[in-house]
Order: structure tokens, then C-alpha cells, then sequence
């Protein structure tokens, strides 16, 4: 047996999130369809380095699978003629036997975009949050963002939900910047809780159009408390963007 490492990509639009559900179309599910419809073996299955929501978007998300079979160059394409459109396998490459898509993780990126287009592109509806009236004021997000940099508890930005006891995370790059019609938020940490990115997005934006100030996200962060924290940013203006292991 062979432990193989894929990269993958896709669009959130039309799935239920990522974590295979009963009777719902999902990327996991799609994805160990195809690998049960290849080895024509119903026990083999992927594991990811993480779950993202309905609507979510990945351009670097990360799995692993054993397999008996030696495709060598031709993995790729043989996964992607029996994959749906929405999603891609970008590369494959054999890995040891003790890699883990989630456990060997060392970190992720995941970008945000929100857009300011006067009119969004119907074409862009799903892959960019449209900022309508708003025009935030990025340097203010800025000062905020600092705040969010470096180990924390957080709590106050992650779903109640969550079933993780530990919220210590560690934040080592966040930046904002305009590109063309879009604001970009990108943030890169060891790992992030459920819903994480999406209610950092949020409360940044609230700062960015004058709901609260810089400074509020550090009693925010002390708070340890989620409904402190405002609302979750809509899931279809996130991406995971690579994992690093």
C-alpha cells in the first residue's frame, strides 16, 4: 500500500460544505466516490486536512489516501476524468506512510475578498461578499488586525458550536489591501476554529465602516466571549488558500 497526497481545488457554490452528510452532496463525497469508482474497491476513502463550510471555496485544500495502485504521472488526470467540474485535483505526489493531511499540518492560509463593485457581476455573486454602499476604511482594519496577531485565546471568534476544548491559536500574518475592485484580507496561522476567518472578516469590516473602533477587537479578544464579536461574514467570500506541513 501506497499513502498518496493530493492537492486539490474547488468551488463551494454547490456543495454542502466539505465533511461527507447523508444525502447531500459533498466534497468528500464526491471525491471518495471517485476513488471507490477507480480502485472499484468501496473501503477506500480520503482524509482532508481540515472541513470547510457550504459555499466555501478552496484553492490549496489537502488530502491523503492509501491505495494499492501504482498511476505513477497519471493520478492526476485519472481522478480528475471521474471528478465533477467543480472540483480539480491539482497534483499528487506519494508520501510516507505516517503523513497526515490534517495531523501533520503546520499551517494554513485562507484569503477573504469582498468586492467593490457599483453593480457585482452576476458572474461574481458566489466568489466575492458585494460591499454595496460601504466603502470601509482599510487603515482602520489594519489597526484592528494587529490586535489579532500572534497566540490567542479565541474564543470570542470562533462558532459556539465548536466541539474544541483549546481555542489557543497563533495568527502569524494578517494584511488588507485593495486589488482592482476587490478587498483582500489574508490571514495565516498554525490552524483556525470553526468559523474563525469568517468572524474575523466580520468584525474587521465593522471596524472598517465605523461600527466599532480599532480598538474594540483587543477587548473583543479578552472577552472570550462569541457574542461579543458581532456577525460571521458570509462563507461565500472565503477561500483556503495552501496548507504547509
Amino acid at each position: 500500500m501506497k499513502r498518496m497526497k493530493a492537492t486539490i481545488s474547488y468551488d463551494g457554490t454547490n456543495f454542502a460544505g466539505y465533511q461527507s452528510q447523508p444525502n447531500m452532496r459533498t466534497v468528500q463525497s464526491v471525491i471518495d466516490k471517485a476513488l471507490v469508482k477507480l480502485h472499484k474497491d468501496s473501503s477506500v476513502y480520503s482524509v482532508a486536512s481540515g472541513r470547510t463550510d457550504s459555499g466555501v471555496h478552496a484553492l490549496g485544500q489537502v488530502i491523503h489516501f492509501d491505495t494499492p495502485l501504482d498511476l505513477g504521472d497519471r493520478w492526476r488526470m485519472a481522478l480528475n476524468v471521474l471528478l465533477p467540474k467543480d472540483v480539480r485535483v491539482e497534483a499528487v505526489e506519494e508520501v510516507a506512510d505516517d503523513f497526515h493531511a490534517r495531523y501533520s499540518a503546520t499551517g494554513k492560509t485562507y484569503i477573504y475578498r469582498w468586492s467593490y463593485q457599483e453593480v457585482q457581476s452576476p458572474f461574481e455573486r458566489n466568489y466575492a461578499v458585494h460591499l454595496g454602499r460601504w466603502n470601509p476604511d482599510i487603515e482602520r482594519m489594519k489597526k484592528a488586525a494587529v490586535h489579532l496577531i500572534g497566540t490567542h485565546d479565541f474564543t470570542s471568534f470562533c462558532s459556539s458550536k465548536t466541539a474544541t476544548t483549546n481555542k489557543v491559536r497563533t495568527i502569524r500574518k494578517l494584511t488588507l489591501e485593495r486589488q482592482h475592485d476587490q478587498l483582500v484580507l489574508e490571514v495565516e496561522g498554525d490552524g483556525f476554529l470553526y468559523n474563525m476567518v469568517r468572524t474575523i472578516a466580520g468584525i474587521l469590516l465593522a471596524v472598517g465602516i465605523g461600527w466599532d473602533e480599532p480598538e474594540d477587537v483587543k477587548r473583543i479578544l479578552q472577552a472570550k466571549d462569541r457574542k461579543k464579536a458581532g456577525k460571521t461574514a458570509p462563507a461565500h467570500g472565503l477561500y483556503l488558500m495552501e496548507v504547509t506541513y
